[in-house]
């Protein structure tokens, strides 16, 4: 028999800080969900994230939510994790069964945090959607609809050129020049620097050990906005993340129309001193574009993809990689 309107659905976000769950009535919206949040991240292992480490973290909230809330069996889910293209072969082979036998769970969308990303901020709609916080990744659909065009989210060796580990990394560049009266340097970023991490000279050997490089990098990038309103060199690192923010969400547009491109991300939360570049420079480089703050966060996207999932209406590229659909619904 089909679901009634009654059903519930839950929604799962996965990442490196933690893990986060919502309950929701199928037909509620993402503000009426019930949540809940572990600080342990899943363990990834040699198949990837592991699927009954994940549903360790899941169950025990999963289950207060639904016993608070009255509910019976989910429906329908949907779970995002960061690396799920890459690092998700475990999840899509065992997680599936995992989850029908723990809450009876016929329906699952197992999506990229990209995905999630881009759902929570633009809804189900084509357009573009870019994820800035320690790294940086655009994503939009193709002009017919059937697959996801990706620009960066490569790390901060290889790229998220504009996320937050690169605007630090530049801002602490400039700082060492001054150190060495190099040309580029910046006297300001150098005195935050030395503040936050100690004399220049001890900064590599602060950071190169560190197996959080990206994060470090990432908490100057605050330091380098405090100072663009009066520091040139830190003001034309913000105005260069812009430009690089901007070239990659034209790389995924689908086509010459106009299109609604959504900022998510803790970056952005910066301001000013990153948004009005942004807003600068999109008329050239991002023509026919506005540029939204993002409706919700990858927890909202989780439950509208859910939601849709139970309705048999999501109109989101299923490709086995970014975004896999397993429905048992016919197997009885």
């Amino acid at each position: 028999m089909p679901e009634t309107d009654s059903a519930w659905v839950l929604a799962v976000d996965s990442g490196g800080s933690g893990v986060r769950v919502a309950l929701a009535p199928a037909g509620g919206a993402p503000a009426t969900a019930e949540r809940a949040a572990s600080p342990h991240p899943a363990v990834t292992g040699e198949r990837g994230i592991d699927a009954d480490a994940l549903l360790a973290l899941v169950a025990p909230l999963a289950d207060r939510l639904m016993r608070g809330a009255g509910a019976g069996r989910i429906a329908a889910a949907c779970v995002g994790a960061a690396g799920m293209a890459t690092l998700g072969d475990d999840l899509r082979e065992r997680l599936p069964a995992s989850l029908a036998g723990a809450f009876g769970v016929r329906r699952l969308a197992l999506a990229g945090d990209a995905v999630t990303a881009y759902a929570g901020a633009l809804g189900l709609r084509p357009g573009v959607v870019v994820a800035a916080g320690t790294g940086m990744i655009a994503l939009g659909v193709s002009a017919d609809g059937t697959s996801w065009r990706r620009a960066d989210g490569w790390g901060h060796l290889l790229g998220d050129a504009g996320g937050g580990a690169w605007i630090g990394r530049e801002g602490l560049d400039a700082a060492m020049r001054a150190h060495d009266g190099r040309a580029g340097g910046s006297t300001a970023l150098l005195a935050r620097a030395e503040k936050q991490f100690g004399p220049a000279a001890t900064l590599p050997g602060r950071l190169y050990p560190r197996p959080d490089r990206p994060n470090v990098l990432a908490s100057f990038a605050p330091e380098v906005a405090r100072c663009a309103a009066e520091d040139p060199v830190a003001s034309d690192i913000l105005r260069r993340a812009a430009t690089h923010i901007l070239e990659s969400a034209a790389a995924v547009r689908p086509g010459p129309e106009p299109v609604d491109v959504a900022l998510t991300g803790g970056l952005f939360g910066m301001g000013e001193p990153l948004l009005g570049p942004l807003r600068d420079q999109a008329e050239w480089l991002l023509p026919d574009a506005e540029l939204l703050p993002a409706a919700g966060d990858p927890l909202d996207g989780a439950l509208l993809i859910a939601a849709a999932l139970h309705r048999s209406a999501l109109t989101l590229p299923v490709d086995g990689a970014m975004l896999t659909v397993t429905d048992t619904t016919a197997d009885g």
